[in-house]
């Protein structure tokens, strides 16, 4: 929704109107975040109950629960900043920055975490909320860097170099 809100407005030549859709997105988006992370939270342990009586299980599966929260906000940020780059046409940044983020930091970490610190599965879905976390932050980076004026001005020619002539006249 976000990259077609983004696209629509930059093809419109509204780099303020485009702004204005990036944060009404993710003031939506936080909002749904912290409602859903603190559901999660409060009713972690009921979870558990739904899958097992084992109080060991039960209480694991709170502690992971309690790392999923947090992997939910920081998603939810990940997933309109990833929507905002797309809407820009910079799918190949954020292609480079998913696979950093990912394959260079959060998959080693996760594997190191759960395998040679013995972890376990609380360490592969630490790995992935790093890996969300600096996903989130450096998407973030790249919009804050962001000229929205120019951003406006490599619209209009993508869009004119993609039209055939006769048509724009």
């Amino acid at each position: 929704m976000d990259s077609t809100r983004v696209s629509n407005e930059l093809g419109a030549r509204r780099p303020k109107g485009t702004i204005l859709a990036g944060r009404v997105a993710m003031g939506m988006v936080a909002t749904e975040g912290a409602i859903a992370a603190i559901i999660i939270i409060i009713s972690r342990r009921l979870w558990g109950y739904c899958y097992s009586t084992d109080e060991v299980v039960v209480g694991y599966l709170s502690q992971i629960l309690f790392l999923l929260a947090i992997v939910h906000i920081f998603d939810g940020i990940q997933s309109i900043f990833s929507g905002i780059t797309r809407g820009c046409g910079r799918q190949k940044d954020g292609a480079f920055i998913n696979l950093g983020a990912y394959y260079f930091v959060g998959i080693p970490m996760a594997i190191f975490l759960a395998f040679f610190q013995g972890i376990g599965g609380k360490g592969l879905w630490m790995g992935i909320m790093v890996a969300v976390f600096l996903q989130s932050l450096f998407l973030g980076i790249l919009i804050l860097c962001t000229n929205w004026d120019k951003e406006v001005d490599k619209a209009a020619d993508r869009i004119s170099r993609s039209m055939p002539e006769n048509v724009l006249k």
